[in-house]
């Protein structure tokens, strides 16, 4: 066990809905909600403002609607959110070269291995915590000048107290638990509060009468072993008086990037589907370059009408992060899937990641098979006819749609973000992170003045 509390969890508040109110100054204090905004999409972020009317993550979206209409509901917007995530891990990675990022606004930080560490060795049991509050709260003034947003922090001498103690602090706090007092600060808890009890273990645990962490604590390893099984109810018990020698591992590897998409109507026509395992395609294929990634294996997921879901995978003979290779591997996973009856759900990923990509001869194929095609007519049987001038493809209007919260541009009104869109119709607000409410325009869909963009980054707004 550690002598000084030296583990720290920091937690983003609210971090999508806060980004999104930080970027666009008409929603500062008002409630967001961003998520899937389909009939079947999920809450994935509320703002504290939302929280009120009883909104949270994983809700259904329909019924956030009804609990909060006047929220803003958006859709979600991920290269902002990496950019402030990249500039939150900065800060973390100054304190320690032990820094494990659990998602995009949380992370565990190990301060002994980093330059504080002689410091709170000297310190000692008596002098440590009082360093580790004023590294933390130094912490969330830097995060909260460089991005606009706020941080809840938590240190203890483990993994398990400190992402307790960061949980506690929310929002917007700091909470030390002193070594030694754990089994006191998790006495009171409830069962649900330790890692990795869900509610089938509580279920489990309440029918035999075991309500709070330190009934688990009171029942013994032995009981807990027999309830939930060796290896769970060991670690159940271990928690349950505070013990975790977890240790912060930095950098924790993605094995795969994927995206998927749930339909608010089953999907039948096989075009239809392979056009979406395109787009599907294209968005994975953004999050490798997004992450300097490139991968070996394919992977399509199909989840059907009855709820079944399939996996299908292909292997490539070498990395890539070329968008026509991984397309059209997707598709031909997708012709070998039987969607007779509808499809529910649709995902493309890549595993078997690597720092690199190389130049293969699955990218040249595609790229050169795409070159080839006949740029004349072919002969009829009665002799060469007239050649034809090519006509261009005529994009349907309902074909470019617009998303709430989406950034966009305008040639001669600058940036702003999509409120809404309906009817051949799409309504923008003019506005900066760092500038006034803007104003609202109304524009058709098809506007060429009109152009999505790449979102503003917040912190050199905050500089000016």
């Amino acid at each position: 066990m550690r002598s000084v509390p030296s583990i720290i969890h920091l937690d983003m508040d609210a971090f999508f809905a806060a980004v999104e109110q930080a970027a666009k100054p008409s929603l500062r204090g008002k409630p967001v909600v961003v998520g899937g905004l389909g009939g079947r999409g999920v809450v994935s972020t509320a703002s504290y403002e939302a929280r009120k009317f009883g909104v949270h993550s994983a809700m259904p979206m329909a019924q956030a609607r009804r609990l909060c209409p006047n929220a803003a509901f958006l859709s979600g917007r991920f290269g902002a959110y990496r950019q402030v995530s990249e500039t939150v891990m900065g800060l973390l990675r100054e304190l320690s070269p032990l820094v494990e990022p659990l998602s995009l606004d949380e992370a565990f930080v190990d301060l002994e291995a980093g330059p504080y560490g002689p410091a709170l060795a000297a310190a000692g049991p008596a002098g440590g915590p009082e360093l580790v509050v004023a590294i933390a709260e130094d912490l969330r003034a830097d995060i909260q000048r460089r991005t606009g947003l706020t941080a809840s922090v938590g240190a203890a001498g483990s993994k398990l107290m400190a992402k307790i103690a960061s949980e506690q602090a929310k929002p917007d706090g700091f909470v030390l638990v002193g070594i030694g007092s754990e089994r006191a600060v998790l006495s009171r808890m409830p069962v649900r509060a330790l890692p990795g009890v869900g509610p089938a273990t509580e279920q489990v645990l309440h029918r035999v009468g075991l309500m709070t962490v330190a009934d688990l604590a009171e029942a013994g390893e032995g009981e807990l072993v027999q309830l939930l099984g060796k290896a769970h109810g060991a670690g159940v018990h271990q928690m349950s008086i505070g013990f975790d020698s977890r240790p912060v591992v930095p950098d924790r590897d993605a094995k795969s990037v994927s995206v998927e998409d749930t339909f608010e109507v089953d999907l039948a026509d096989r075009d239809r589907i392979l056009h979406e395992v395109d787009v599907l395609a294209a968005r994975c294929v953004a999050r490798l370059h997004a992450a300097g990634r490139s991968g070996r294996t394919v992977v399509l997921k199909v989840r059907r009408f009855d709820f079944s879901t399939l996996t299908r995978s292909e292997t490539l003979r070498a990395p890539t992060d070329d968008a026509a290779v991984i397309s059209e591997t997707a598709r031909r996973l997708a012709l070998a899937v039987n969607t007779t009856g509808g499809v529910r759900l649709l995902g493309v990923g890549v595993s078997q990641l690597a720092d690199f990509s190389q130049e293969d001869l699955f990218a040249q194929l595609v790229h050169e098979e795409e070159a080839a095609e006949p740029e004349h007519e072919p002969e009829s049987e009665s002799g060469p006819g007239p050649v034809e001038e090519p006509v261009e493809p005529v994009v349907p209007v309902a074909a470019r749609r617009w998303w709430p919260g989406q950034d966009v541009t305008h040639t001669q009104l600058g940036p702003g973000w999509v409120q809404g869109s309906g009817v051949g119709r799409v309504t923008v607000r003019f506005e900066t992170p760092g500038g006034e409410v803007g104003r609202v325009r109304t524009f058709a869909v098809d506007d060429p003045e009109l152009q999505p963009s790449e979102p503003l980054p917040l912190t050199e707004w905050l500089r000016q």
